[in-house]
């Protein structure tokens, strides 16, 4: 019988259920990273146990490298002995158990929970004809404290997903002095005279593991100088290009915005896909 997903694992349990009583669920205490599984890894694993590991220190939430890895390998070993080659990889980490307030308990253990979803396709139409953006009414808050983790904290984000059906790909959200920070699931990049833009996120918005290989591999394999800036709207007008990044999904080109066709190339965005694909094939 071939595997049937998605599975799930508590503390490398498998069906297992979380207490009522975790602090993830009654608060959305905790930190997440969805991965993709590709040909038996995760290429981009040191990214997000990077993003992983430093977001925790900042909720002093104490996690166990070992332990993690444990739980990780024991499902990808099954997704390698089923044969699956494609698939996405859902890390989430809570604080644990606790009781009511919101005072940290004295002793923290932290719940470990980990599912695996079926995959897409990375070179979808979306990835290789663009998409169409809309801008989201809401607006991101400031919050330093919070600024680039992928908390479980996660209501901004529904609220904006909501304002539309599927009619497109992502909505750009802004935060409340009207700077663009990111869509609603992936980031966001401009390019302009050779020149690669991305949003400054020390007061709002998601660090993607995506955003960090973008910057801190492909862009260098280019020759693209990297300059995270406060970006407004009119930046977008002016753009050579634009395209959003995410760690499932890759990268998106952007071809019009809320209806706006945007005279938009796509040779330097269709560049960083074919090092992306293959350093996914590589890695």
């Amino acid at each position: 019988m071939s595997l049937q997903l998605p599975i799930i694992t508590i503390n490398g349990v498998l069906n297992a259920s979380v207490s009522p009583l975790d602090r993830g669920f009654t608060y959305g205490d905790g930190l997440f990273e969805t991965c993709r599984y590709f040909a038996g890894r995760i290429p981009l694993w040191n990214f997000h146990r990077d993003r992983l590991f430093a977001s925790a220190k900042r909720l002093q939430i104490p996690l166990d490298e070992v332990k993690l890895q444990e739980y990780l390998d024991s499902l990808l070993t099954l997704l390698r002995t089923n044969q699956i080659t494609d698939a996405v990889v859902k890390v989430q980490i809570t604080r644990g158990e606790g009781g009511r307030g919101y005072r940290l308990p004295d002793v923290i253990n932290p719940t470990y929970c980990i599912g695996i979803f079926t995959g897409v396709p990375l070179e979808s139409n979306s990835f290789s004809d663009g998409v169409d953006l809309r801008i989201c009414d809401l607006r991101l808050g400031k919050n330093p404290a919070l600024a680039g983790i992928k908390h479980l904290n996660r209501l901004e984000h529904i609220l904006a997903r909501a304002e539309w059906r599927d009619e497109f790909a992502e909505g750009l959200l802004l935060d409340v002095d009207d700077n663009l920070i990111e869509a609603t699931v992936s980031n966001l990049f401009v390019i302009k005279d050779g020149k690669l833009f991305t949003p400054d996120l020390s007061a709002a918005g998601v660090a993607g593991v995506m955003r960090r290989a973008i910057i801190d591999v492909f862009a260098g394999q280019l020759n693209l100088s990297v300059h995270i800036v406060q970006l407004k709207m009119s930046d977008l007008v002016v753009a050579d290009e634009i395209f959003l990044s995410n760690s499932v999904f890759g990268i998106w080109p952007v071809n019009s915005i809320d209806g706006l066709e945007l005279e938009l190339k796509c040779s330097v965005t269709h560049q960083l896909q074919q090092k992306l694909l293959a350093w996914l094939k590589n890695a």
